[in-house]
């Protein structure tokens, strides 16, 4: 199938050509003719098979010129990044027609956004957190709402968002298409769908744990942080072979850690992005980084789902994820729409149960490569892998050696008897049914002396 075999406008169709797109991935195939029905659909694939498309192509060939200031098509995304992706993406399929795209997200002047939606627009794309913030000011109104699209929803249940989803769905109207694509389904995406979306067709292209055919892995196991700064310093060195490399760490420190430590350097071609960074500065350094500017990026997991960086040659992954799915949507940046990539693991034998817990979930065995012979061994650790301080030492010789032991006579008769709490706690105890204090007896007596 190619794309002049699906019955797209020709607004869209030219799109397309201009974009040069000839084939539709097997997402965008196997979807599109359900989305176009008006079915409730779940559509689950990796990342980077081409999902963004999936979902627009279709809701686009059906929208029809409209004057009125509500968006009909709401689409949901978990970041910020990803709002900018996919309305972009969207401009570019009705750069031919009329279609009013919209993108709303949080880190930015609230007000200045209740000003653009009150021009309108026929889709918007947003983040849970803003929308649900304009909708409660009154500054937006969902009602003409009739399709909802949700994109990497197991992302949003990660951040937390159930509870802006749950209250945006309540917010729409009933009657509406939803459309939802994620990389996993996970048992909170399904009580999702079990609790909001009636029937819903699901289409399924690659479980989550497939290897990407396209994409070659290889591990590495280093002793510490620092080393595997050592290594990756040797891999960049080969420009002509690392052309465009996504480094992933597992937190915002490790990669300002790793940052600054490869800085010494390449600092003047990388770049670095995670959610301390501001909104201004994370989208100049993509949009570096995306035009070839720097070769090479930092970032944590805020960059491993959803978007589409082109001609990603190489990537790092500096330490195990916590999650095994997460390091499919890592690699998955690399090798997209067909084109081989390369994907690195380093990793310490502390987190060797991380990385069986990746080959397990892709049921492959990452190859092992050879270090180079002159790889320099960090001496300097982080805190996280310094051995944490004990309890002070017992200076006592004999401390751990002697065990108590049985005493070198018996108890006599007096001390070998049971403490059954003095005659006042027995008796009282039988008299008032209750436990009574010296305070209580104390009271009974004036009350005595009183009658």
């Amino acid at each position: 199938m190619t794309f002049a075999d699906l019955p797209l406008n020709k607004f869209l169709r030219n799109a397309i050509d201009d974009l040069g797109f000839t084939d539709p991935t097997p997402i965008q195939a196997e979807t599109f003719s359900i989305i176009r029905g008006g079915k409730n659909i779940v559509g689950i694939a990796q990342t980077g098979t081409g999902k963004t498309l999936a979902f627009l192509l279709p809701v686009l060939t059906d929208l029809k010129f409209s004057k009125q200031l509500a968006p009909r098509i709401l689409i949901l995304v978990p970041t910020r990044e990803l709002v900018l992706q996919v309305v972009e993406q969207a401009e570019l399929l009705t750069k031919y027609s009329n279609t009013r795209i919209m993108g709303v997200y949080g880190g930015t002047n609230m007000n200045t956004q209740k000003d653009l939606v009150a021009q309108g627009c026929d889709v918007l794309v947003a983040t849970p957190g803003r929308l649900y913030d304009l909708a409660l000011a009154g500054s937006l109104k969902l009602n003409k709402i009739n399709k909802l699209i949700i994109d990497e929803v197991d992302v949003m249940l990660d951040l937390g968002f159930i509870f802006q989803l749950t209250n945006i769905f309540e917010l729409v109207p009933e009657r509406r298409q939803n459309i939802m694509f994620s990389a996993t389904m996970t048992e909170e995406v399904d009580q999702l769908i079990t609790d909001f979306f009636f029937d819903p067709v699901r289409v399924a292209i690659a479980v989550s744990g497939t290897p990407l055919d396209n994409i070659a892995q290889i591990c590495y196991e280093l002793p510490n942080f620092y080393t595997k700064g050592n290594l990756i310093k040797e891999l960049l060195a080969e420009i002509e072979v690392f052309k465009k490399v996504l480094i992933f760490t597992s937190s915002k420190k490790n990669a300002d850690r790793m940052f600054e430590y490869l800085s010494e350097i390449y600092e003047p071609e990388m770049g670095i992005i995670h959610s301390n960074k501001s909104q201004n500065y994370r989208i100049r350094t993509i949009r570096q980084f995306d035009e070839g500017a720097i070769r090479i990026l930092l970032t944590t997991d805020v960059m491993a789902r959803g978007l589409d960086l082109d001609q990603i040659s190489h990537v790092i992954n500096v330490d195990v994820p916590t999650y095994p799915e997460n390091y499919m949507h890592r690699i998955g940046r690399t090798g997209r729409a067909e084109k081989e990539g390369d994907a690195i693991l380093l990793y310490t034998p502390k987190e060797i149960p991380a990385k069986e817990a990746i080959e397990s979930l892709m049921d492959y065995q990452i190859p092992l490569g050879s270090l180079p012979e002159h790889l320099e061994k960090a001496t300097q650790l982080i805190p996280e892998e310094r051995k944490k301080p004990g309890e002070h030492k017992n200076h006592n010789r004999n401390s751990g050696k002697d065990l108590a032991g049985p005493a070198f006579h018996e108890k006599s008769a007096k001390n070998s008897k049971t403490n059954l709490g003095g005659k006042y706690r027995r008796e009282l105890a039988k008299k008032y049914k209750k436990r009574k204090t010296r305070g209580d007896k104390l009271q009974n007596n004036k009350k005595k002396k009183k009658r």
